[in-house]
């Protein structure tokens, strides 16, 4: 499966928590979440702007890095 690095402005286990919720929720995916570098990559078939538009759900600023 391809994998994606994002960029999301987390600033405490909470807002992690909110980041594993939504992509738990989506489903087909396997997520590393970097706290303290504030970066999450995705090992996942959906493309680029699903995975986009499901870590925006959380309402906190995301960019995406790159396939990693």
């Amino acid at each position: 499966m391809p994998k994606h690095e994002f960029s999301v402005d987390m600033t405490c286990g909470g807002c992690a928590d909110a980041v594993s919720r939504v992509l738990n929720k989506l489903g087909g995916v396997e997520f590393n979440i970097d706290l303290p570098n504030k970066k999450v990559c995705i090992e996942s078939e959906h493309s680029t702007d699903t995975l986009l538009a499901t870590l925006n759900k959380t309402g906190k600023a995301v960019s995406y890095l790159g396939p990693k």
